[in-house]
């Protein structure tokens, strides 16, 4: 919260997304390109590994909360990871009041924090999927090819 005061005096726009990011693929750093492309500060929310439980099942995630996000600050996009235990990041979000919020149009029907976002005047983002990849997909053809002997 003292790095978003500090972006705020200095007029910067902090973009904020969210989301499981359990396997990284290319659909996901050009998700995350756009996101910093329309702001000069990206900060991505992770869900904890018990979110990631609840959202996506016992057998998730794949890779544990701390290597995700060790990845997720690796990438040249993102400034700046935070991970959520709950099932939704919009207290998260109602306190870190970004500029730009950011969801995949998958989410169009619900996106957590949209009415604190707008209400301080901030704005929110839908970004159209990347055809072709998706983490479920890819954990499903893993478990399809280790049955095929």
């Amino acid at each position: 919260m003292e790095a978003r005061a500090q972006w705020r005096r200095e007029g910067k726009t902090v973009v904020f997304t969210n989301g499981c990011y359990d396997i990284l693929h290319p659909g996901h750093i050009r998700t995350l390109e756009s996101c910093k492309n329309l702001g000069d500060i990206l900060i991505l929310a992770l869900n904890s590994d018990s979110s990631v439980r609840i959202i996506k099942g016992p057998k998730r995630p794949i890779v544990g909360e701390q290597d995700r996000a060790a990845l997720a600050s690796a990438l040249e996009a993102v400034d700046g990871v935070v991970l959520f235990d709950e099932e939704t990041p919009r207290e998260l979000i109602a306190e870190l009041l970004p500029d730009v919020l950011v969801k995949g149009s998958d989410w169009s029907h619900f996106v957590a924090g949209r009415e604190e976002v707008e209400a301080a005047g901030g704005r929110v983002v839908l970004l159209p999927l990347e055809p072709g990849y998706s983490t479920t997909a890819t954990v499903e053809d893993i478990i399809a090819r280790r049955t095929v002997k």
